[in-house]
């Protein structure tokens, strides 16, 4: 395809591995719906065809296996490089999730997640970049700079219940709990040729926050529901404080 020859070249990058990412999400969501009452709601405004960003709010562990089984189509998440050890991480790459190295220019992660786009196929980001209060108070840029890339259409989705207020980060809902995953307005972002600059991509993201946190309070009037707050003191990941938009009153504490 023509689109792979536009810079950041991905004619000669291996798309993700899908053979396991199809065949079984009905098996992942029978799975988790004997564990928990997870209702999608808003399904029908996906996109059926074409590049496709899910940009997810995260608060739980749980956010990213949820984005991956429920999603209306078939995701390619960004996931942390933390995760691809041992027998985890051979199950992630065989489902076709994308590991992301956090703390430099993974031009790898880039160039997988541009090949998918560019396919007419569909990548996961949580742009908090770490899991938290959900209430999307800082926005990495990889978000809007997928989109400008590949002329994406960002969804946004807003996770309830994946985590009990005042739990840590890694813990589970209870048993019988109820996840609600709240699929937003979809937005267009255009094309942008190479070279992108940085100011463009800053623009982009602001304006998809302030969509994404339009969406998210649309999506507590919706359910009803609200999030599950703050992470325990001393509780909080590290993650790199640049490339990132904040709001003035949320400083950085992405400092170990």
């Amino acid at each position: 395809m023509s689109s792979h020859l536009e810079l950041p070249r991905t004619d000669t990058v291996r798309h993700p591995r899908r053979y396991l990412l199809e065949p079984l999400r009905p098996v992942a969501r029978w799975i988790l719906r004997r564990r928990y009452d997870v209702v999608v709601h808003g399904a029908e405004r996906v996109p059926a065809s074409g590049p496709v960003v899910f940009a997810a709010n995260h608060t739980g562990v749980i956010d990213g296996p949820l984005l991956a089984i429920f999603a209306p189509r078939p995701v390619h998440a960004l996931t942390k490089i933390e995760m691809f050890s041992g027998r985890l991480g051979t199950f992630l790459l065989h489902a076709g999730q994308v590991p992301l190295d956090r703390f430099q220019t993974d031009v790898a992660a880039v160039r997988s997640c541009l090949r998918v786009l560019r396919e007419g196929r569909a990548i996961g980001i949580f742009p908090e970049g770490r899991r938290g209060s959900g209430e999307l108070e800082r926005f990495h840029r990889g978000a809007a700079y997928f989109a400008l890339a590949a002329g994406a259409t960002v969804v946004p989705v807003s996770f309830f219940g994946t985590r009990e207020p005042g739990a840590p980060s890694g813990s589970l809902p209870p048993r019988g709990a109820r996840l609600d995953v709240v699929v937003g307005q979809p937005v267009g972002v255009p094309a942008q040729a190479w070279p992108r600059t940085r100011e463009q991509v800053e623009v982009t993201s602001r304006s998809l926050w302030e969509h994404m946190r339009a969406e998210l309070d649309a999506a507590r009037r919706l359910t009803g529901r609200d999030l599950p707050g703050p992470l325990p003191p001393g509780d909080l990941e590290r993650d790199p404080a640049t490339g990132v938009v904040r709001l003035p009153e949320a400083p950085d504490t992405g400092a170990p």
